[in-house]
């Protein structure tokens, strides 16, 4: 067992899903991994390679049938706000205006709006929503509901951010700007971040840790420390992609991704 230290730990975690018909589905086997506060780690695999579960466990929605999660000094038991999740969909109230989808943690905390208010209307302001605050959330187009549900992550001040594919849904353009805010907010709130992407320009963008998982049962393939995240801090970042070893690590990433893939279409038609 990893000793109780600041950071996030995940210990030998293993998932294991048993089926109504006695089977079972080995989604995750003996994932070990360290992270210090304030990293920013992005997570790719093949689909099927456990990205999501693990993601799960780490936000408590799931619990191991192996291993465990520890974040600064105590053991992860079940969903708790030091630890806030920005799904490919933003999972925010439709009926309220964004203000009151970003105050919504700290009102079910039981705060005041002054003890709240001035935190609120920064994070509008930093996601640059400061305009829109008095919008529903069905007017707002996709990226715009995205910026929503980041500041409403925030707005919680948990410790560490898990991003489940938050960009997937959006236009280039508008990814390439959402990327670009969340190496600023990174930057600014100094969280632990982990998001799980299927895009490896997006995983060498926003990941100084770049974490590549094996096929089932998930794994920790190969991982990277990227100069790419830090230099894209205010930054043209269609420019960052002509950074010195961008293009080999990208090459190399899809080659091993592409390998992944062949291989699970091999099982598959094994299997058939």
């Amino acid at each position: 067992m990893a000793e109780q230290q600041d950071g996030l730990i995940i210990d030998d975690v293993s998932m294991r899903f048993d089926l109504p018909d006695g089977s079972h589905v080995q989604a995750l086997q003996n994932v070990s991994l360290t992270l210090e506060q304030g990293a920013l780690v992005s997570v790719l695999g093949p689909s099927g390679c456990g990205k999501t579960t693990l993601l799960n466990i780490v936000a408590g929605f799931l619990a191991p049938t192996q291993g465990s999660v520890q974040l600064n000094g105590h053991q992860v038991v079940g969903p708790d706000a030091e630890r806030g999740m920005v799904f490919q969909q933003g999972a925010l109230f439709e009926w309220m205006s964004v203000r009151e989808n970003v105050s919504f943690g700290p009102r079910m905390k039981g705060q005041s709006e002054a003890d709240y208010r001035d935190r609120v209307d920064h994070l509008l302001d930093v996601v640059g929503l400061q305009d829109f605050k008095s919008k529903a959330i069905y007017e707002l187009s996709g990226g715009m509901q995205q910026r929503v549900a980041l500041a409403r992550c925030l707005a919680n001040d948990p410790a560490v951010i898990l991003m489940d594919e938050p960009l997937g849904a959006l236009d280039a353009l508008t990814r390439e700007k959402m990327q670009g805010l969340v190496l600023e907010l990174w930057k600014e709130t100094g969280k632990t971040i982990i998001l799980i992407t299927h895009s490896v320009e997006e995983a060498l963008l926003l990941g100084e840790r770049l974490i590549v998982m094996a096929p089932r049962p998930g794994r920790i393939h190969k991982q990277y420390e990227l100069p790419f995240a830090e230099l894209g801090v205010g930054a043209d970042l269609r420019q960052v992609k002509k950074s010195e070893g961008y293009a080999e690590n990208r090459e190399e990433i899809l080659a091993m991704i592409w390998e992944m893939e062949e291989e699970i279409m091999g099982r598959t038609e094994a299997a058939a």
